[in-house]
């Protein structure tokens, strides 16, 4: 299984983000994409999610063009952008009850709660809570899953010390698991592993 990307190239009006771009990644892969504000790293990642059309070039996941893959494996590659993927409305608790239902899971919340340090605030509506409290919440979905690639843009962002151990503690036991990962940053030497694959925008 190997999400693989051939000659991608994405232009915004007369302006060239990137082109040419090519990247393999299997099991176990790390991916880490580079570059200043305004380079393309998030664009790159929402192509290689299958949520924007790149200009020319292919992305597949299985051998499958993400335009016609198999329902079955769509949920296979989990995208957290910017927004937290939240219903504000809802509880922290809700929110987690709500992502839980659509993988079908059966999670122990309570413990994912205390292990991004949200149970005090579990029954307090997303709105309320601290930006850091808020990415704490949107990368938690993730735990909810069983998806085989993570491609996450910034996800450090907004988080404490604590918060950036446990993100990257958890990309590493992804990593480990035989998962694959795609990770947009402004600090790549917390996140660099071994045999990483380094884009530079």
């Amino acid at each position: 299984m190997e999400l693989c990307a051939r000659e991608l190239a994405v232009w915004r009006g007369e302006r060239c983000l990137f082109e040419g771009l090519d990247l393999t990644l299997g099991p176990g892969r790390l991916g880490l994409v580079v570059g200043a504000n305004g380079s393309g790293k998030s664009t790159l990642l929402r192509v290689l999610a299958g949520l924007a059309t790149a200009t020319a070039g292919t992305v597949t996941w299985r051998g499958n063009k993400l335009e016609s893959l198999p329902f079955e494996y769509r949920g296979e590659i989990a995208y957290r952008g910017h927004l937290d993927g939240l219903k504000r409305d809802l509880t922290v608790l809700e929110n987690l009850r709500f992502h839980a239902t659509i993988w079908r899971g059966r999670p122990e919340l309570e413990s994912l709660l205390e292990d991004v340090a949200l149970s005090a605030a579990a029954n307090v509506r997303v709105r309320f809570l601290s930006a850091g409290q808020q990415r704490r919440a949107s990368l938690a979905t993730l735990k909810l899953g069983a998806s085989k690639v993570w491609i996450l843009d910034e996800p450090t962002t907004n988080l404490d010390k604590s918060g950036r151990g446990k993100v990257i503690a958890w990309i590493r036991e992804h990593l480990a698991t035989g998962g694959t990962a795609v990770v947009a940053t402004h600090q790549p030497d917390e996140l660099a592993e071994k045999g990483a694959l380094v884009v530079e925008l």
